[in-house]
């Protein structure tokens, strides 16, 4: 049900893949809260997606960016006000990947190389987004600025490899660049720790099903879906939430307070 919750709102959404992307409900629920924005993916992220199919049902234009590349993100911000008549009031950081994960090399046994990779496109690229869009005066008052990670930059999931470092420098961005932000130009930076959730990138961890299981199982009110977490999102983008700020809010059913329910005590019963 839509709220007008964002109607007259302006921003950039990073990352949406196809229709399992996380970024792709937050575009499917602001469009449909009264926003407009702009679409944004790697190049080659965007010749294995679906994101046509995204801005033609969104009534959005794409520009594509490398979210990495400061001179790309600074033509992304400039073009994107250009288009959408006015400064930006939202965007979401919604990009991770790492080669160590994808080519099946240990945490122990990490290339470097393909570590400061990943750590570049999912963690640093965070910190450009957010001092491009500062140099640029590109966002208004109030503006909100949402990164999603994972309960792993605190706690070891084995699998999670070096995505998990990845993780706590991004949400210490969004401390460290949110205190600069807000005092300069109230803009609010914050990250969701969502809920294990079925997306491209998240599948290629291993043992993620058998994951998912057991979130579900610790997890008072069962895993947060996509479509929660966009809602949640929007609430983030919104004027309801604009004392919010520098904080790594966590969106996953009370995993994150859990110590053990009835249903793994139970599973261990003889």
């Amino acid at each position: 049900m839509a709220n007008n919750l964002l109607k007259g709102k302006r921003g950039i959404i990073f990352g949406a893949l196809n229709e399992q992307s996380i970024a792709w409900k937050v575009a499917e629920r602001a469009h449909e809260e009264g926003a407009t924005f702009v679409l944004t993916n790697a190049p080659i992220a965007m010749r294995m997606g679906e994101i046509n199919k995204l801005a033609e049902k969104t009534g959005s234009q794409i520009i594509p960016a490398d979210a990495t590349n400061v001179e790309e993100l600074e033509k992304l911000v400039a073009e994107s006000m250009e288009i959408l008549g006015g400064k930006l009031d939202f965007v979401l950081h919604s990009i991770g990947m790492s080669v160590n994960v994808r080519k099946g090399k240990h945490y122990t046994d990490e290339n470097y190389d393909w570590t400061m990779k990943g750590f570049d496109v999912s963690a640093l690229s965070f910190h450009k987004v957010l001092q491009t869009t500062k140099k640029l005066d590109a966002m208004n008052e109030w503006g909100s600025i949402l990164a999603l990670t994972y309960i792993a930059a605190q706690r070891v999931f084995p699998d999670y490899n070096d995505m998990a470092d990845n993780k706590s420098y991004l949400e210490s961005i969004a401390r460290s660049f949110g205190y600069h932000y807000g005092e300069a130009k109230k803009v609010r930076v914050n990250t969701i720790s969502q809920s294990p959730t079925m997306t491209t990138a998240g599948s290629g961890v291993k043992g993620f099903n058998e994951f998912i299981n057991f979130a579900e199982s610790m997890s008072p009110l069962g895993n947060a879906s996509a479509l929660a977490c966009a809602d949640y999102c929007i609430s983030m983008f919104s004027d309801l939430t604009r004392y919010v700020t520098m904080q790594n809010l966590f969106h996953d059913g009370g995993f994150s307070n859990t110590g053990v329910t009835q249903a793994v005590i139970e599973k261990f019963s003889d």
